[in-house]
């Protein structure tokens, strides 16, 4: 359970970095933006990585924290990739972290995955983790109005349950994170060493 001064870091980071890399603003929750697919990089790279992921996932936020910043500095942020994330929801707290996510906006979209992520054990270890969420929606943006929309949203839930459903049978998906580089399945480590490897033998 988490003391009071941890709970008190906790917002207090959420709400620096929200205020720091984004404009505080009401908007729209757009039910189609929402559901569209969730891109970084330059759509036109030779490199095309995708990823199936749950929200609380401990094997995917360990990807998100420690590999995918030095993927997104030395491929994405040059142009070499673009990289999809594909919602895999586990659970139901899982699915409401997604709907939340993508309610943002693609604009500040990764940048809730990141916070999702690093605070994953904060917020899934709470007595109330869909209680947790909406606070870090509300400090990420949203207002209370738009939280209320979005997470009664039955649309976004249910299309990203349809997406998960297809993706399931389609790529074969039976573990988080599943990696596919190039429409071919990654079984390699998901180490920044072992991925390096791989790509660089795809641009070379």
């Amino acid at each position: 359970m988490l003391t009071n001064n941890s709970t008190f870091k906790i917002i207090s980071f959420l709400a620096l970095f929200f205020l720091i890399t984004h404009k505080v603003e009401s908007r729209i929750v757009d039910t189609i933006e929402a559901l569209q697919e969730k891109k970084i990089g330059d759509k036109e790279a030779s490199i095309k990585i995708v990823e199936f992921a749950s929200l609380t996932c401990g094997h995917c936020a360990k990807f998100h924290n420690e590999v995918f910043p030095k993927i997104k500095k030395e491929y994405i942020d040059t142009g070499k990739i673009v990289f999809t994330y594909r919602d895999f929801p586990l659970d139901k707290f899982a699915l409401k972290a997604s709907v939340i996510a993508r309610c943002s906006g693609n604009d500040r979209f990764f940048n809730f995955l990141k916070v999702l992520y690093k605070k994953q054990k904060d917020w899934t270890s709470t007595q109330d983790p869909f209680k947790s969420l909406l606070k870090i929606a509300k400090l990420g943006g949203l207002k209370n109005d738009e939280i209320k929309v979005c997470v009664g949203n039955k649309s976004i839930e249910d299309g990203i349950l349809k997406e998960r459903l297809s993706s399931s049978k389609k790529y074969d998906i039976n573990a988080t994170p599943t990696i596919y580089i190039n429409n071919k399945k990654y079984d390699g480590d998901l180490t920044f060493e072992a991925l390096k490897l791989k790509i660089d033998s795809l641009l070379n």
